[in-house]
């Protein structure tokens, strides 16, 4: 583990300080939607009228300024890069193509896109708000070493808490812009960098609702669509961006539960154009731009006998995907570990610029396979050796808290729960060694204080065009950086996802180490 960069941090707080900054934060958090739904073993709420303050951190986290920057910098290089695979059909297919002996969700996903293919799309436009997750490390073998970024994984669909990110940077930024809480010396207003995530990711969504153009059918009433999860303990998180949308860009919005799919939408028979028809106003038909996947990303919301078949519906229509399956697929673990290859030309390949290419490349950890290749049977080892898997992390092809299986859990789990021919389903990923820091949360009303690690997650707006005919390369229309989000989470934790119960919000307090 490396040693603290900051050792005095944060300052310690009177008892008398510490209640009066607890008060002001719930406070302001409930007052500028900083807030979640209660979990059931906080609070019991049969009418959906309670709200609690989302898991924050009472202080921002120190993060290395270059660092930090660095981050912010090749996020439209990563935006071209997954844009660019999710483009090449071709080269999706081979990696594909490996997982849907081994995975029934892959091989459904795929299923569909092969589908849709053969009737041929309706939209050539797709949108991607992305993140790319990172965590600062230091080579354990080099105590001297300069900290760097190392990427956790990339997002492709559902990528959260954009609307509540920006809340928690103007948090953090009030409740220590006074002399009541004042932060160590050389930390000042101008060590909080902007954070533009909730308007920068409405932004995108516009952009997605003004390119699909004109109606497509006899409505004359257009809308973008969140599809949600039935029961959705994040919804402000969403609802912040519906409002920034429609009150910034005279957007209208509607919220569609994943189960009501083909209960509450249609396509035009002609032209594939998706039609929403409100429950709650039946007598009016809504053309969807752009459907906006806030639910759909695990195979546990896809038990509905009727899933398969609306995730289909949705794709073949007209509408912008958010993602479409196949920049779902892109997000693939796999699609990480193939890119992460020691001297692999398939960066360079999608990236035109030699030094954007190397940028991305220098982010990656060691990942391995675990199929049946030379790289393959070597990571087998590893992740049977007690020893060694101390070393590293498991992980599956999916999105979302919970999934992953760490260090010495690893060798009993491939053993005893995972058959043997479906290992190449997972990948390896060697652990990032994050600097140690402290910090207090609170999370359901009581202050959590100690050990934690931070997780830098950078959102990225893309818009492209797919290819079509003797296009074969497609276009990008919009690529941009969308601010950040920072979760942080117990040491001791190995998980670190905020809606699943693991993570805390968090801001950042850039320092020059």
């Amino acid at each position: 583990m490396a040693a603290s960069m900051y050792p005095d941090y944060p300052p310690a707080l009177t008892p008398e300080q510490q209640e009066h900054l607890v008060t002001s934060l719930k406070d302001w958090s409930i007052a500028h939607g900083l807030a979640v739904r209660p979990s059931p073993a906080f609070a019991t709420d049969h009418t959906g009228v309670l709200a609690t303050t989302a898991p924050v951190t009472l202080f921002p986290s120190p993060f290395p300024r270059r660092c930090f920057e660095e981050a912010l910098a090749i996020q439209t290089a990563y935006n071209e890069l997954y844009s660019a695979i999710a483009r090449d059909e071709p080269w999706l297919k081979g990696i594909v193509e490996e997982l849907v002996e081994v995975d029934d969700f892959i091989a459904k996903l795929w299923d569909i896109h092969l589908a849709v293919k053969k009737e041929g799309y309706a939209q050539d436009l797709s949108l991607g708000l992305f993140r790319s997750d990172y965590m600062i490390h230091f080579d354990p073998a080099a105590p001297d070493s300069k900290p760097e970024i190392k990427q956790v994984e990339f997002n492709t669909i559902a990528s959260s808490f954009g609307g509540l990110s920006a809340r928690v940077s103007a948090l953090h930024k009030y409740l220590y812009g006074g002399p009541a809480h004042c932060l160590p010396s050389g930390i000042n207003q101008n060590s909080f960098p902007p954070n533009s995530s909730l308007s920068s990711l409405a932004a995108g969504l516009a952009a997605a609702a003004t390119a699909y153009g004109s109606p497509k059918s006899g409505s004359s009433r257009l809308a973008v669509l969140f599809l949600v999860q039935d029961v959705e303990r994040n919804v402000f998180d969403q609802r912040l961006l519906e409002y920034e949308l429609e009150s910034k860009h005279g957007v209208c919005v509607y919220r569609l539960p994943f189960p009501r799919i083909l209960t509450d939408t249609t396509l035009d028979p002609q032209t594939r154009a998706l039609l929403y028809h409100p429950p709650q106003a039946s007598s009016i038909t809504v053309e969807i731009t752009a459907v906006y996947f806030r639910a759909g990303y695990a195979p546990s919301e896809y038990t509905h006998p009727d899933a398969w078949l609306a995730r289909h519906h949705l794709e073949r229509s007209a509408a912008i995907k958010c993602p479409s399956v196949l920049t779902h697929l892109a997000g693939s673990k796999k699609i990480q570990q193939v890119l992460a290859t020691p001297n692999s030309l398939h960066i360079s390949s999608f990236l035109r610029d030699h030094a954007a290419a190397q940028r991305v490349q220098n982010t990656f950890t060691n990942i391995y396979p675990l199929d049946d290749s030379e790289a393959g049977l070597k990571a087998q080892e590893l992740a049977l050796d007690p020893e060694s898997a101390k070393r590293y992390v498991l992980k599956p092809q999916r999105e979302g808290g919970g999934n992953n299986t760490y260090r010495t859990a690893i060798p009993p789990f491939l053993r005893d729960k995972v058959p043997r021919e479906k290992w190449k389903g997972y990948i390896l990923m060697e652990l990032i060694n994050p600097p140690p820091l402290s910090n207090s949360i609170l999370r359901n009303g009581k202050i959590e204080t100690g050990g934690i690690i931070c997780e830098l997650g950078v959102f990225g707006v893309c818009l492209w065009r797919n290819p079509t005919g003797e296009d074969r390369r497609g276009e990008v229309l919009k690529n941009s950086e969308a601010g950040y989000l920072l979760r942080t989470k117990g040491r001791e934790s190995e998980e670190g996802g905020v809606a699943a119960g693991f993570g805390s919000m968090d801001s950042v307090v850039l320092v020059d180490v």
